[in-house]
């Protein structure tokens, strides 16, 4: 019978096996989109990374339990999990409502937060200049002046080395990482949103199989029946 106890377990046990693939996936997808996004900082990515790291551990926490039916590890199990799935499904979300000019923000404000060495390699990966146009606007006028912000020089020259405009100068970096800042924020809600719905499933998969009788386990008036009087 499916409905069964033993049926419980092994779907119990096979779905924590295919949430630590998913942890591992999630904090795969968190980092990439960390990468990705090269210098910007972005909180809401890494409470998806954080969700696949704990998630892992909840399923750990779920495999005891549901190979030694242990009420217990399953009654804390089916709590955090549950817990997990409003953390990660109102990260998600904010993933995919946030628009392009929050975005930019987080983007603008981590540009501002990373090492000056890590602004110059990505100038020098893109051809670019700066976070925006009054970014870099500013960056030229106080190049001798404020060293927070790498030097455009060399970069201009190379942007500019078969123009004949002598204004001419390279673009900012923020339009140029606009793509990969949208794609991790779609990719991180997107994954985020469809696995938070399968932990409700093991809750009340966890919550069937924790009421369910052992049929392994015999009573003590079956196992010592000498010791009770009828």
């Amino acid at each position: 019978m499916c409905g069964g106890f033993t049926c419980s377990k092994n779907a119990l046990i096979a779905l924590n096996i295919l949430y630590v693939m998913i942890g591992f996936l999630l904090i795969g997808v968190g980092v990439y989109a960390r990468a990705a996004s090269v210098v910007t900082n972005l909180p809401i990515v890494g409470g998806i990374l954080a969700c696949g790291v704990i998630l892992i551990c909840i399923s750990m926490l779920g495999l005891a339990g549901a190979v030694k039916h242990h009420q217990v590890m399953l009654f804390f199990y089916m709590i955090i999990l549950f817990m997990l799935f409003l953390i990660q499904f109102s990260i998600a979300s904010s993933c995919l409502a946030v628009n392009s000019m929050q975005q930019q923000q987080f983007a603008e404000h981590g540009w501002k937060t990373v090492p000056p060495q890590l602004r110059k390699q990505v100038q020098d990966s893109f051809l670019c200049c700066g976070f925006n146009g009054t970014t870099t606007s500013v960056a030229n006028i106080n190049s001798n002046t404020n060293d927070e912000e790498p030097s455009c020089e060399i970069i201009n020259r190379e942007c500019c080395v078969n123009s004949k405009d002598p204004l001419c100068h390279c673009e900012p970096c923020g339009p140029l990482l606009e793509g990969k800042i949208d794609y991790a924020f779609k990719l991180c809600g997107g994954l985020g949103i469809f696995f938070s719905f399968t932990e409700v499933l093991a809750v009340f998969l966890a919550r069937r199989y924790r009421n369910q009788h052992d049929p392994c386990y015999l009573p003590a008036r079956a196992v010592f029946p000498h010791n009770y009087q009828y």
